[in-house]
């Protein structure tokens, strides 16, 4: 068995996200968000330029001989496919291996709140999955979508960089569309996105200001837009958006938020009583009282809206990580670090709760 296919399957079984090879170096697996060394022996210059030469697609070698990185797919039978980017540090190639999961995750395996599974009988507007990189909004985001393809028959275009979960037909029709493989850009993949008769489009990142107005002109003739976005509260996703605009045009893409959106979920990971990790999520849903404060500029006022929400599916993080604790899957120490409000945690853990978001709304 050659060292390269040893990686591979030690990585799958430590439910690797990520393989990163660099010459003399000791190989690194991304392991719940960290990295972890893998216990093989350094690589040597010379096995490095060997592996690239065994990967790389024939199309690809004068593209990197020229430009000095190149993006491509590697599967390996038995085990899957993984997305490889390939670059030169100090003239010696370095490799980072993402392994794409064609196992889809249920929100039970996640161990995420119960009504996130609303989301996936949606039929349109605007569901954002927000959190800071490694948060495992992605994740999620592959969860719902895989709830829809299992109940639901719609045809499901995706235009991601890059694939992290192959889907197979189930009621639904999922196409998947690789940036770098099966497109050139966003931009072009966007442009005639519509065309392609979708019932469900999802983006994998808001990342520019045509990213979100094609999210926002889908919604509004009737479509379910699904994508990410950097952000490290569900309230602050909104300004996270509108200050790709310049300012003389946020008002009008606020009010096209306030009409299409549905639901912005939020996540951190957070270091489990077991030696994994399980999500905090905070969840906002785009009720009468939340359209009411985008219509009328009052983002600052959003967090009071989703604590005071309950009812309607809504959480914070602090509420979502009182309840980790209170259930034994995460311990007061790490709650309170991950916890937006520390003292206001700290209070609730006491029995004391304070009804603070009813009287910032109140006023």
């Amino acid at each position: 068995m050659s060292l390269l296919r040893e990686l591979f399957e030690k990585a799958v079984s430590m439910g690797s996200s990520d393989i990163h090879l660099k010459a003399n170096q000791e190989p690194c697996f991304r392991v719940h968000g960290n990295l972890q060394r893998s216990g093989f022996e350094n690589l040597t210059p010379d096995y490095m330029f060997a592996v690239v030469k065994e990967i790389m697609p024939p199309y690809l070698e004068k593209t990197f001989e020229a430009e000095h990185e190149a993006d491509f797919s590697h599967t390996e039978e038995g085990l899957g496919r993984f997305r490889v980017n390939v670059f030169l540090s100090q003239g010696v190639p370095v490799i980072a291996m993402r392994y794409v999961k064609s196992k889809i995750p249920t929100f039970e395996q996640l161990r995420l709140p119960p009504q996130l599974s609303k989301l996936a009988l949606a039929e349109r507007g605007i569901i954002l999955l927000a959190g800071t990189t490694g948060s495992g909004k992605s994740t999620t985001l592959a969860a719902i979508l895989g709830e829809m393809n299992r109940t639901q028959e719609y045809r499901i275009i995706t235009v991601e960089d890059p694939i992290e979960y192959v889907f197979e037909d189930d009621k639904s029709v999922v196409t998947q569309r690789e940036v770098g493989l099966d497109t050139l850009s966003y931009q072009n993949a966007l442009k005639y996105l519509m065309r392609q008769d979708p019932d469900v489009i999802l983006i994998g990142e808001m990342r520019d200001k045509m990213s979100i107005r094609t999210a926002l002109l889908a919604a509004e003739t009737g479509h379910l837009v699904l994508s990410t976005l950097h952000a490290g509260t569900a309230s602050l996703a909104i300004p996270r958006m509108l200050d790709v605009f310049p300012a003389d045009e946020q008002d009008q893409i606020r009010m096209g938020i306030a009409g299409n959106l549905h639901a912005i979920v939020c996540q951190r990971l957070i270091p489990d009583t077991k030696g994994g990790a399980v999500p905090a999520v905070e969840i906002m849903v785009n009720t009468s009282t939340v359209r009411k404060l985008l219509e009328k500029n009052k983002l600052d006022v959003l967090s009071s809206a989703i604590e005071t929400g309950k009812e309607d599916g809504m959480q914070t993080f602090n509420q979502s990580v009182y309840d980790l604790i209170k259930k034994g899957l995460i311990t007061e120490k790490d709650g309170m670090s991950f916890a937006t409000n520390p003292e206001s945690l700290r209070m609730n853990l006491q029995g004391i709760f304070l009804d603070e978001g009813k009287r910032i709304l109140g006023a």
